[in-house]
């Protein structure tokens, strides 16, 4: 549903470059989860593949960010930031964390790394000298919904390697807790696409 209102932006006038990538990232997403499902249909776990993805995803997210915040000198900490985030990412995979195992570690400082840009956006959405009209931008539902998502999944995915040994009643109920998180996440990302939209009031 998310995917099919971000098509809506290509028909927007004055569409920002980083609104018209983010459809096509999440048309990628629904590519990798459908290939996860056939790989575990085969008996084969997807965790690799999520490896890779959640690496890309970060990276992603970061430069996303950094196309909606407004400091030169911001957007510049932010380009030097993922170059040294892709580097820890590749000495994890090739020194630190074994390739089949969650890379925690990657996970963990990408979710400090988004939920950090996304404060800093609010930051700079303060600063403003004029009133904005939050409703109706898509960056404040943006980063609004990539800040509760990383805020809440930190402490959930970046200590998935020591909870292997949980209940099934805690692993049902983190199931769940990352269910309710996706559907926030990309129910926010759906009204940015779309809060743009002027409807028209019909007079009778």
């Amino acid at each position: 549903m998310s995917f099919l209102a971000g098509i809506t932006v290509y028909f927007q006038p004055n569409t920002k470059f980083y609104l018209r990538l983010l459809p096509l990232f999440l048309l990628l997403s629904i590519l990798v989860e459908l290939t996860a499902y056939y790989l575990f249909l085969k008996g084969k776990p997807p965790i690799t593949l999520y490896n890779f993805f959640s690496s890309f995803e970060f990276l992603f997210y970061i430069f996303l960010l950094r196309e909606i915040l407004q400091t030169r000198k911001a957007k510049q900490i932010i380009f030097h930031i993922s170059w040294l985030y892709l580097v820890l990412v590749i000495l994890n995979f090739l020194f630190i964390q074994k390739i089949a195992a969650f890379k925690s570690i990657t996970y963990a400082t990408g979710c400090l790394l988004i939920v950090a840009i996304c404060i800093y956006y609010f930051f700079e959405l303060f600063q403003l000298p004029h009133s904005v009209n939050l409703i109706r931008q898509p960056a404040f539902w943006i980063c609004s919904g990539l800040l509760f998502y990383y805020s809440c999944s930190f402490p959930i995915f970046g200590l998935t390697n020591f909870v292997k040994a949980a209940s099934p009643l805690i692993l049902k109920n983190i199931g769940n807790i990352i269910v309710l998180l996706n559907v926030f996440l990309y129910s926010s990302f759906t009204i940015a696409f779309l809060c743009r939209l002027r409807t028209r009031k019909s007079t009778l």
